[in-house]
């Protein structure tokens, strides 16, 4: 359903998340760049910073209508939680699919907020998928096929990051690509955000 079509009602494609600061991401952007040169490197498609997140929940197609219930839960999930301490930390894959940036510090809490925003979803009568522990994982590049991920992994396991603190939940909109340019990335913009402990 496109927010265009004539007769349906406007949507937005929306997920909550935890985005780490520039610091961060300028780190782990420097780190990265020796894996880039990996044979089979150039096969992936490789995330551009500015899409680094910690996925909280995905809402997929949420009703315009649907927003502002979700956005007044989304806001009382943030005001229940405490900043935390965070860092990106270590790399894994999954399958053959996705090359992924690990988390580490107030796992915890973590994974508290992630839950409440999976919850704030589902009692404003948006449709999820099963719920699952949540695993937090940063993407940092996709195959289009299946691709032995584990050189990549292994090349940033020992990554650690910078400590930060996670102070905001923030709801963020998905563009999906539509110029059918190959190797167009999804951009994403951030709609609200909401300071942690209110």
């Amino acid at each position: 359903m496109s927010s265009s079509d004539p007769g349906r009602p406007s949507v937005r494609r929306l997920f909550a998340a935890v985005l780490p600061p520039a610091s961060a991401v300028a780190e782990l952007r420097k780190a990265l760049a020796p894996l880039r040169a990996l044979p089979g490197a150039p096969d992936l498609r490789w995330t551009g910073p500015e899409g680094w997140h910690f996925t909280l929940a995905f809402y997929g197609e949420v009703p315009e209508d649907a927003a502002p219930e979700l956005e007044a839960r989304l806001e009382r999930a943030a005001r229940r939680s405490e900043p935390f301490a965070l860092r990106v930390h270590g790399a894994g894959h999954f399958g053959g699919r996705a090359l992924w940036a690990g988390a580490a510090g107030g796992l915890d809490t973590l994974r508290l907020l992630a839950e409440r925003a999976d919850a704030a979803a589902r009692r404003t009568g948006l449709p999820m998928e099963e719920h699952r522990r949540y695993t937090p994982h940063l993407t940092l590049a996709r195959s289009r096929g299946a691709a032995d991920l584990r050189p990549f992994a292994a090349a940033l396991a020992g990554f650690e990051g910078q400590r930060w603190e996670a102070a905001e939940l923030t709801l963020v909109r998905s563009h999906l690509p539509v110029s059918g340019v190959p190797g167009e990335q999804p951009r994403y913009t951030a709609k609200r955000a909401w300071p942690l402990g209110g």
